[in-house]
């Protein structure tokens, strides 16, 4: 068995509150309906938002299941309803789910479907994307 000593224990101690002091710490999390994000306040005055149906098994969520975010310590979400969780660090280095689903989302736009082929020869014979009225 080891044993620590309390001076070990006390520079332990010291090294997490410094650790602690330098990173940002999350105060409360809240859902906004109207635009459907997830926003995510520090006590150091900064704030963090993202769409909450960007989030891997989040896009079938209703309003309500989606308003329970809560805050898993100082460093995660919590859907209780929904049994998920995401870290907080991960959502701001634009993890939103596993690494299959996140290659999915990334391809979704560069798909080459035959019928999106399809759609955009018929755009383009039509001129091509309609002028912005405004």
């Amino acid at each position: 068995m080891v044993e620590i000593t309390d001076a070990e224990l006390a520079r332990a101690k010291r090294r997490w509150e410094a650790e602690r002091a330098e990173r940002p710490i999350p105060c409360s999390v809240r859902f906004d309906g109207s635009s459907e994000r997830v926003i995510v306040e520090f006590r150091n005055g900064a704030s963090f938002m993202f769409p909450a149906r960007s989030l891997e098994g989040m896009q079938e969520a209703t309003i309500q299941q989606l308003a329970e975010v809560e805050l898993l310590g100082e460093t995660g979400l919590h859907w209780e309803s929904l049994d998920m969780d995401y870290s907080i660090a991960g959502l701001m280095n634009g993890i939103f789910g596993t690494k299959a689903f996140m290659d999915i989302q990334r391809r979704g736009g560069q798909s080459r479907s035959p019928a999106k082929i399809a759609a955009s020869r018929a755009n383009g014979a039509k001129g091509g994307r309609p002028k912005k009225i405004g």
